[in-house]
């Protein structure tokens, strides 16, 4: 991908992929023991890492992008997954993430139930992250309601 579209999908809200080992020099210092890097994308200056235990999200903030928020969703509490995948013309692809934030999973704890959202370029194949992530949602919530 050219740096103009780089540029372009970063302004559209797009999430460019980057490689799990550039990821780890610049990102590895906030991993957990035994966690891996699967995939990363980068939206201009907003990073998120999609890792064997984790999704996290890294937002930049400030005009010099110094300051930083970090945020994740652990995979065991994802319960849902959508897709959208990108149409004809400026369609992007898009995959919607419904996760467990109260800290009991059971429904006597009174459940919240979240939505995130992550946009991908039209070029960018989002099935196998969604199978990825389906399969995590579908063995959570067998595991939940058994």
């Amino acid at each position: 991908m050219g740096i103009m579209n780089k540029v372009m999908n970063g302004l559209s809200g797009n999430l460019n992929e980057i490689t799990p080992d550039a990821l780890q020099k610049e990102y590895g210092m906030y991993l957990m023991e035994g966690e891996v890097i699967n995939t990363g994308f980068k939206l201009v200056r907003d990073v998120v890492l999609f890792t064997n235990k984790r999704i996290i999200d890294f937002d930049k903030q400030g005009a010099t992008g110094q300051k930083m928020r970090v945020n994740y969703i652990n995979l065991s509490s994802v319960i849902h997954v959508s897709a959208e995948t990108a149409g004809f013309g400026v369609d992007d692809s898009e995959i919607d993430i419904e996760y467990i934030a109260s800290p009991y999973f059971k429904a006597n704890g009174g459940v919240t139930v979240v939505k995130k959202s992550f946009e991908f370029p039209k070029s960018y194949n989002i099935q196998p992250l969604y199978r990825y992530l389906q399969e995590i949602a579908y063995h959570n919530h067998e595991a939940i309601n058994s």
